[in-house]
């Protein structure tokens, strides 16, 4: 198979303004997660209260928007593939922005989940898969250190918009919140994108040619290590996203007062980029095999931490450094798995067949954990549950890093 990623030439002048293009994506990322993604936990409070709604149906609201996500995935990365890029992430920090300014305007608890399932299409035209699928188009087979930085900018997510929200939460309420969030996705998310994605500069992937993309997704799904993949990340997304929705009112649970809580997640975001500086420095001629087997061990280890520790900052900030060094490496892990584990073909495509699963995952466990809570009353369930789902990362990902192997070019055909 021909004009891959892996053997296409690279244009002149690719190198030229590399720094400049990943802090453009990378302030998009930041962003993003920190408007769609990580604010829903600290508004799901005020909205629950002033709606009436209950704990499953507010949550019920995400799980809608991570469906649309998912269902958003596989055309998202195809589209990307076709050299779509500046377009999909331009128009995606777009809708971000209308949408939030609708969830402002909200006067009826129903209204949430129409808003919502936009939502879920901003979020799989702005967060990391469409990124990254970005980055592997304009950088080919040199794509490594450009999604490894661009993690380092999305690991500061979480710790610039906890603080700030709470702010405006505590200072305005959460309609004005909202209207400012609406107003940063214009500033600093439809601009970047707008200025820094160049199609012209792109390396041309397989997926060009549409029937292209399908092959490779066929041969993939003839590999054990492509469901190793699959099970890894579905499992470990699902995880990650009942932990995000529910880890803020879950501390207070376990007794810790509000301030120590958001200073507690807060230090998850410079975590994240610790474990991805380590990564940088230390692990990048290692295979992602090698990182992602090691990164996987940090689940199961956070979540016994969390439960044995006693209470205090110091226990729970040893739980947040370790939660986050491992999402951390993950983030990375998953934007190079494919092309390390895999193959190089068709990018976007195949990692949006990846991320229709693991965003369903996304999906479902939010509204999961919820109702897990109001059956039992507490979290207790919803820790057990999560910590096995870390041992089925693990699992997973081991099994497909002794599958993987490289892809033979004749093998890649229907």
């Amino acid at each position: 198979m021909t004009d891959t990623i892996a053997d296409a030439a690279p244009p002149p002048g690719r190198h030229r303004g590399r720094r400049a293009f990943i802090a453009a994506l990378g302030i998009g990322q930041i962003v993003s997660w920190g408007s769609l993604y990580y604010s829903f936990p600290l508004l799901a409070g005020p909205m629950t209260q002033e709606f009436g709604l209950t704990k499953p149906e507010v949550y019920g609201a995400a799980t809608v928007g991570l469906a649309a996500a998912s269902l958003a995935a596989y055309p998202v990365g195809a589209a990307i593939d076709r050299g779509h890029g500046r377009m999909v992430m331009t128009l995606g920090s777009a809708l971000a922005a209308f949408l939030l300014l609708a969830w402002s305007l909200l006067s009826a608890g129903w209204a949430l989940y129409p808003v919502f399932a936009g939502i879920g299409l901003a979020q799989a035209m702005t967060l990391y898969e469409p990124a990254f699928a970005v980055v592997a188009r304009r950088y080919g087979p040199e794509a490594r250190s450009g999604i490894t930085a661009l993690t380092l900018w999305g690991g500061f997510a979480s710790t610039v918009f906890v603080p700030f929200i709470q702010l405006l939460l505590d200072g305005v309420g959460w309609r004005q919140t909202l209207l400012a969030l609406a107003a940063v996705n214009v500033m600093l998310g439809v601009a970047p994108h707008l200025a820094a994605i160049n199609p012209a500069a792109d390396t041309p992937t397989l997926a060009t040619a549409p029937m292209a993309g399908r092959r490779v997704i066929g041969w993939a799904m003839r590999k054990p290590a492509f469901w190793g993949i699959l099970v890894a990340f579905t499992v470990y997304y699902g995880t990650f996203s009942a932990l995000t929705f529910h880890l803020y009112p879950l501390l207070l649970e376990r007794g810790y007062d509000t301030a120590t809580v958001v200073g507690a997640i807060a230090l998850i975001g410079p975590s994240q980029v610790a474990g991805r500086i380590v990564v940088w420095i230390f692990a990048v001629r290692r295979s992602i095999r090698a990182v992602g087997g090691g990164a996987v061990l940090g689940f199961p280890a956070a979540l016994l931490l969390l439960w044995l520790l006693p209470s205090g900052f110091a226990s729970l900030a040893v739980f947040a450094a370790v939660y986050g060094a491992a999402n951390g490496v993950m983030t990375i892990v998953r934007g190079l798995a494919v092309p390390e584990m895999l193959t190089r073909d068709a990018y976007g495509a195949l990692n949006g067949v990846l991320a229709v699963p693991s965003t369903a995952a996304k999906a479902v466990a939010p509204a999961a954990a919820a109702i897990l809570w109001s059956a039992t009353g507490a979290y207790d369930a919803v820790l057990l549950v999560a910590f096995g789902g870390s041992l089925m990362v693990v699992a997973g990902f081991w099994l497909a890093a002794m599958k993987s192997g490289a892809a033979p070019e004749g093998d890649r055909s229907a």
